[in-house]
């Protein structure tokens, strides 16, 4: 059974972020988008649609900031289910300071490793 959901993306590159948005879509679920932490967190507080946070560890204006931004996140959805991504490496510091039932797919992702992340996190 798939479930459809609002799916939070922040990326801070332009084109993987469209990107992104155009494979969760094909997934069939609904998209919002944001470049940085602070645009994510005015979204996550105006609305309470949102379902899960697809976002990537290293954001330019604030290295860590999808780490940060998951744990905010949770704080105002407890119930926000969260997929990490990054194309570096992830150590298991980093793994640490993952929010608990956190996901993490490695870029570069495709269209079914996407799926797959998506299915499982919001089944579980």
């Amino acid at each position: 059974m798939v479930l459809v959901a609002v799916i939070l993306i922040v990326e801070d590159d332009v084109f993987i972020r469209e990107i992104a948005e155009m494979m969760v879509q094909d997934l069939g679920h609904q998209t919002l988008s944001a470049s940085d932490v602070g645009e994510a967190l005015l979204l996550l507080r105006s609305r309470d649609d949102i379902d899960a946070l697809f976002t990537d560890i290293y954001l330019k204006a604030d290295v860590l900031g999808g780490c940060d931004l998951a744990s905010q996140a949770v704080e105002l959805h407890p119930k926000l289910r969260v997929l990490y991504t990054t194309g570096n490496s992830v150590t298991d510091k980093l793994k640490s300071l993952f929010i608990a039932g956190a996901y993490f797919l490695s870029k570069p992702y495709t269209q079914p490793q996407l799926q797959d992340s998506f299915e499982h996190l919001l089944a579980a």
